[in-house]
């Protein structure tokens, strides 16, 4: 299919909250999501959410078996996650080290759900569900946020702890 040019963060595109998808198994959903997964490839993301590409609807898609932005992540199965619904299974939170493709080059900590329920959607409209931990349930939130016209650095806590990338991990904090 194409690889997409990703919006950056000043973007208004990115600020507002997308609409729901009410038409699956489309050609034209397909396509959608066959260019996100081209363009999160591409990028070497393992997640891109649809207004990043300017589509004004509520689809992210997912995944990582390895990547080098995320050496020690975990492996997350790719996945379509459509009209998603998102619930934080008990107050744990944890902070970690996130990046985006809206904001490259800068990577900030944020404070995230450990454990997460998140249900939605597939390409042809069937709906699932996962519980999820630690990177992939960040992940999540994180594409979501997306879809709710939220970039991660509004959510950091302490600004020291955002920063480009090569002084972040020169500083030996990732």
């Amino acid at each position: 299919m194409a690889v997409k040019q990703v919006l950056r963060m000043g973007h208004p595109f990115l600020q507002q909250v997308s609409k729901p998808v009410k038409e699956f198994n489309t050609p034209q959903l397909h396509t959608l999501i066959q260019d996100m997964f081209d363009t999160m490839d591409a990028y070497e993301g393992v997640g891109l959410a649809a207004p990043q590409i300017g589509i004004d609807l509520r689809v992210v898609v997912f995944g990582i078996n390895q990547n080098k932005r995320y050496p020690d992540a975990d492996s997350i199965p790719m996945t379509v996650l459509i009209n998603p619904v998102l619930r934080a299974i008990g107050d744990d939170a944890t902070l970690g080290w996130e990046g985006c493709l809206s904001v490259p080059g800068l990577r900030g900590e944020v404070s995230r759900a450990h454990q997460l329920h998140y249900s939605g959607f597939d390409a042809q409209g069937n709906r699932f569900e996962r519980q999820v931990r630690d990177f992939h349930a960040r992940v999540v939130q994180h594409e979501v946020d997306h879809l709710d016209g939220i970039l991660y650095p509004s959510k950091i806590q302490n600004m020291n702890n955002f920063g480009f990338s090569e002084e972040i991990s020169e500083l030996n904090k990732l």
